[in-house]
């Protein structure tokens, strides 16, 4: 198995490949419970109790849904996103499409600095800003687990989802939550004192990164029959639904304890900190706190892993480039270093929450980019033959794009709103960037797909290739 993730790699098809398939929805599922779903999560059930339960449960089918044509992409065509992109999209369009994924990846990955900084400074009492630069040194801890090939990185996450379940099933007993208003939050509700954190919750429920990287670890391989095939995306489906089933109960876990423990007793929780402080006379246990530390270290830790592997597959995919990955590491930590800094500095450790809640909103703005690819290679018979998706599956799949193509424009508009009354010229220059935005939803959306051979790799790959930093 080789030490990296590729574009045209991944595993070929054999007798453990059932096994292999639950590992790689098991590694996606972790991106599901990172620091920013903590947050959104925590801020949600804080300030609005279980109202937006409902959220975590659509997101969570969607997510299940398209993570499954991801998984089916990659079997069928033998391609991760990224490189299907390249494959049978217009190369004027790769572009733009790989610097969305790029930011994506470094919002998440801000999510994780910040996460990791937070529980590093609650279990050691280290200062945030120096927790934040001791999280450079995961790349080492990655490196280490690459050598061992996917199915050893595949243990460690499972291992540190375990312990993120224990603790978060430990938080609810100590909380003692409200099963009837747990049941009412099922029901949507959704106004726009609540969308904003909505928006977020989606944004950190459905990755587009995870998109990309699902599809690039998934069996793949030359299938001896039809029928072979089809039980591997049967088999494929099933351990999808499974993970991510395990990833929504813990999301759902992180809101029901916010709800009960603050929401219930009316305590406001504007950081983690603060949640982390509370949770002791709020449970009438040190443990609560001691666990819930342990728990948001192990998911920033176990995210981090995740979108680093994905950063491999987006850059490959795209462009036929693969950085060396202690420089892909350090590149895109170091970007989201820069954000989070920032606000340390200027506002200070309160600043951590809306700035972790943010960044799940601009995953958010930035998972139509890789949705709508997703969503028309899969349904096209000329890519995908006979495992092209069913007029089921392509209509659930439509109305899941609309969903999240409209929760995002819905809060775009507001914003735009707001900045119109305060500040005019900000105003103007959003709607220019909505507009463009815009263009370029359509543009994927409606754009001929390629059906002739792929041509050469563009001058920025070239050009990149020739860094030092390249392998």
């Amino acid at each position: 198995m080789r030490a990296t993730i590729e574009a045209s790699g991944g595993r070929g098809i054999g007798g453990r490949a059932h096994f292999s398939l639950l590992g790689a929805a098991a590694l996606v599922s972790v991106g599901y419970v990172d620091p920013g779903n903590w947050a959104t999560d925590i801020e949600g059930g804080s300030r609005f109790g279980y109202q937006l339960l409902w959220v975590l449960v659509g997101s969570g089918l969607i997510a299940t849904l398209l993570q499954t044509l991801s998984m089916r992409l990659g079997i069928v065509l033998g391609l991760d996103l990224a490189a299907a992109c390249r494959r049978y999209f217009p190369r004027a369009l790769l572009l733009p499409l790989w610097g969305l994924a790029e930011l994506a990846i470094i919002a998440c990955d801000l999510a994780e600095v910040l996460g990791s900084a937070v529980a590093l400074k609650l279990l050691f009492g280290l200062p945030l800003l120096a927790g934040a630069l001791i999280t450079l040194g995961d790349v080492f801890l990655i490196l280490a687990m690459q050598r061992r090939g996917v199915t050893g990185i595949e243990l460690f996450v499972a291992l540190l989802v375990l312990v993120i379940a224990s603790c978060l099933g430990l938080q609810i007993v100590l909380s003692r939550p409200d099963w009837g208003l747990v049941l009412g939050g099922l029901k949507p509700q959704l106004d726009g004192a609540n969308l904003y954190v909505a928006v977020g919750m989606l944004g950190a429920t459905i990755m587009p990164h995870n998109l990309y990287l699902h599809s690039a670890v998934v069996p793949r391989g030359t299938l001896r029959s039809s029928p072979e095939e089809a039980r591997v995306l049967h088999r494929g489906a099933w351990s999808t639904a499974f993970a991510l089933g395990v990833a929504l109960l813990l999301n759902a876990g992180i809101l029901i304890v916010a709800a009960a423990a603050f929401h219930a007793r009316r305590l406001e929780v504007p950081d983690l900190q603060t949640a982390h402080q509370l949770l002791t006379p709020a449970l009438g246990t040190s443990v609560a706190a001691v666990v819930f530390a342990v728990a948001l270290l192990c998911s920033g830790q176990s995210s981090s892993i995740t979108g680093t592997l994905a950063g491999q597959v987006v850059m490959s995919g795209f462009l036929r480039l693969r950085l060396s990955p202690v420089w892909r590491r350090l590149l895109t930590r170091g970007t989201a270093m820069i954000p989070a800094v920032l606000v340390l500095a200027i506002v200070g450790e309160q600043g951590t929450m809306p700035l972790l809640v943010a960044s799940q909103v601009v995953l958010s703005l930035q998972l139509p980019f890789a949705l709508v690819p997703l969503v028309r290679l899969t349904g096209s018979a000329s890519i995908m033959g006979a495992r092209a998706n069913p007029p089921v599956v392509r209509v659930l799949a439509v109305l899941s794009t609309l969903a999240v193509v409209s929760a995002n424009a819905a809060l775009v508009w507001s914003i735009l709103q707001r900045l119109r009354e305060r500040w005019p010229v900000w105003a103007a220059l959003g709607v220019l960037l909505a507009l463009i935005a815009a263009g370029l939803l359509v543009w994927t959306l409606f754009v001929p797909l390629r059906t002739a051979p792929e041509p050469p790799g563009n001058p920025l790959a070239r050009w990149a290739r020739r860094l030092p930093v390249s392998r």
